[in-house]
């Protein structure tokens, strides 16, 4: 049985590139050179039923962003610098993609660093944010500033935060995979379209070397969790061998999905009509 209440199955999944954000090489893949710097994109996706949709990861808090003092307080860190487009990149590119989000039945959060929560300003007073219940704890009784995460985003009055535990169904062909080690509860996405599979691994595997190398994201929140890291990208790997399925890295500049954000399939003249 899945956790949101969707009839069924998905139709499409949008791609969404929400803003950008320099990274050493050493900090998405372990033994990365940590002179090299990756501009890299911040990703999400929408889960598009036809009659309602589930959002997955949400992006930067855009006014935090802009705001000197703000940013100050909360993004700045070596090296480190984040970067959006003009306007709300999340409200923005899913008006663009037609959804309605009068229609929107979910958000499932792959953790709560500050790339992937912000947009859950849009969702006060809104449908559930789904989130692994080791996630939550770490994200409300350790985490900070220094862990790369950002309270106020995810403790904001008005969210329903639903905890889950490990590989759960959330809609119809949609299921949350427990992928931790980068963060306590990190969790990837699978979606069964008509004709494909897709398995965003989100952070889990931030670059497409990651998978095929089977080399583990190159953070933790903490050390104890490198074995684990390396157990989720040895999911991960597995999972892209299997013919039907894609594993799509979270953050990688190069990878196709990113560089052509949209809806995916691409339609073709028979599917638009």
């Amino acid at each position: 049985m899945s956790l949101l209440d969707i009839a069924g199955t998905p139709r499409w999944l949008h791609r969404f590139v929400l803003g950008y954000e320099p990274i050493a090489e050493s900090m998405s893949i372990a033994g990365g050179d940590p002179a090299e710097f990756l501009l890299e994109p911040v990703t999400a996706a929408a889960v598009d039923y036809g009659h309602a949709w589930v959002l997955l990861d949400s992006g930067f808090d855009v006014a935090t962003v802009r705001d000197p003092e703000r940013r100050a307080a909360q993004y700045n860190y070596d090296s480190y610098t984040a970067v959006v487009p003009p306007g709300d990149p999340l409200v923005d590119q899913t008006r663009h993609a037609g959804l309605d989000w009068n229609l929107l039945a979910g958000c499932a959060i792959s953790h709560l660093h500050l790339d992937h929560s912000g947009g859950l300003r849009l969702l006060a007073g809104g449908p559930p944010v789904i989130v692994q219940r080791r996630e939550w704890t770490f994200a409300t009784t350790v985490a900070d500033r220094r862990h790369a995460y950002a309270p106020g985003d995810y403790r904001r009055p008005g969210l329903d935060i639903r905890l889950i535990d490990g590989d759960t169904p959330l809609a119809p062909g949609l299921t949350a995979l427990d992928t931790h080690g980068h963060t306590p509860g990190h969790q990837s996405f699978r979606i069964d379209l008509p004709d494909r599979t897709v398995v965003l691994a989100c952070d889990a595997a931030d670059l497409r070397a990651n998978i095929v190398e089977r080399r583990r994201c190159g953070t933790t929140t903490d050390p104890g969790l490198a074995a684990a890291a390396q157990r989720a990208i040895e999911r991960l790997h597995a999972l892209d061998r299997i013919d039907g399925i894609e594993v799509w890295p979270g953050h990688d500049p190069a990878w196709w999905a990113w560089q052509r954000p949209g809806r995916y399939p691409v339609p073709t003249e028979r599917t638009k009509k």
